[in-house]
């Protein structure tokens, strides 16, 4: 898929612009000319552009908005309404702007005749993958429904984890925050300006407070470097991370730093099992279902070493033998899925998985807070220790001259 920058009419002779996702210009032309617009010019759009508008995509869009669409979606087929006019009803009550066009789009594309998974693929940057496979297989199979109540209960579990995550390092940020406040205060406010007494005083600085005063000055006169030096930084950062090594070697660190590794891992292992038992229960095959995975896991370690497997399994290799080549794969996966092959269990197998994984990664969010609060408090207590040990130091020498 191309992303294509567009400015045309609508039919109340509006001009509108923004950008629509197509296999060719031509596609693209007559997705926007389906949807009644008349294109005046439209062209490939570029990549910093196409990048921009998938972002900000995806922080419009939350993920409990993609919930509550695939959960009402659901609930409202389930009663026997058609989809069309489900979909109808939903974009009547949809907040968001931008998911209300998506579905009035949905809307309009099944109008013409196209299917509801093939609509969806129009919007990858709004709904995941996984949810359009199942829309997919819940078309073929008459049970769109359900597939949907399944992709709203994975969501819904992501979600939660998610905000378990958050909610764990509320205490860490708060009083990283508050000692970081303090020892600001008092080394560009309260430092300097006992050091200016000390100086008319004759008195000599120790080489503690002289450093010190020396990172006060600095800082005082260029300030804007805090600013201007952490955003180059992040910039370089999301630039250097478009190209797929530089995502697999940041990918690899993540599950290797101390702390957070388990939390990366369990994370990575709940996901890739959850995912699997769904699209296996829902019929897809298994090559198929690691492709999926593979791209929805978000991570370029996992994906590669699925794509890998996935390979092997292509040319006749059991799935636990061809999971057992890469050592992220613990044994426990090892043998549950051994034993969900050999006996044709093999979605409750990674059932089974899932659960294990997501209260592990349950118990490592809920540790986070208390695992990071220690190493926080030895380093900003440390910090403040030198600033006050620099500053009391010329006030016990200039005590002792007084007397």
């Amino acid at each position: 898929m191309t992303m294509f920058s567009y400015k045309g009419i609508d039919q109340e002779g509006a001009v509108k612009t923004g950008i629509v996702e197509a296999e060719t210009i031509e596609i693209a032309q007559n997705d926007l000319v389906h949807l009644g617009l008349n294109v005046l010019d439209i062209k490939t759009a570029g990549k910093l552009a196409s990048g921009f508008f998938k972002g900000s995509l995806r922080r419009k869009i939350k993920r409990p908005e993609i919930i509550e669409f695939a959960t009402n979606l659901s609930v409202i087929l389930k009663a026997g309404v058609t989809l069309l006019d489900a979909l109808d009803d939903i974009s009547q009550t949809v907040e968001n702007k931008h998911l209300r066009e998506a579905v009035n789009d949905i809307k309009e594309r099944i109008r013409t005749g196209v299917g509801f998974s093939e609509a969806l693929t129009f919007h990858k940057d709004i709904f995941p993958d996984i949810l359009v496979r199942l829309v997919t297989v819940g078309e073929e199979t008459g049970r769109l429904e359900q597939s949907l109540q399944e992709v709203s209960n994975h969501l819904q579990r992501l979600e939660d984890l998610a905000d378990t995550v958050k909610q764990s390092l509320i205490y860490p940020i708060f009083a990283f925050v508050t000692c970081g406040g303090a020892m600001l205060f008092w080394l560009f406010y309260v430092l300097p300006k006992i050091t200016v007494v000390l100086r008319d005083m004759n008195i000599e600085l120790p080489l503690i407070t002289r450093m010190l005063l020396a990172v006060s000055d600095f800082s005082t006169a260029y300030w804007y470097f805090g600013l201007i030096v952490p955003a180059v930084f992040f910039i370089i950062f999301k630039i250097m991370t478009r190209r797929e090594a530089v995502r697999y070697y940041v990918d690899l660190l993540k599950i290797k730093l101390p702390i957070i590794k388990s939390l990366v891992f369990n994370r990575l292992m709940a996901v890739f099992s959850e995912q699997l038992k769904i699209l296996i229960v829902s019929g897809i095959t298994i090559d198929r279902s690691l492709t999926v995975v593979a791209n929805a896991v978000g991570s370029e370690v996992l994906k590669k070493v699925l794509s890998g497997a996935r390979e092997q399994i292509m040319t006749g290799s059991r799935i636990s033998d061809a999971l057992r080549q890469y050592p992220i794969f613990p044994q426990l996966v090892i043998r549950m899925v051994d034993v969900g092959e050999s006996s044709g269990s093999l979605d409750s197998q990674f059932g089974f998985l899932s659960n294990y994984y997501y209260k592990k990664l349950e118990s490592a969010s809920a540790k986070l807070g208390k695992a990071l609060e220690p190493i926080l408090l030895i380093v900003l207590g440390t910090m403040l220790a030198i600033i006050m040990v620099a500053i009391m130091f010329p006030i016990y020498n200039m005590i002792g001259k007084i007397k």
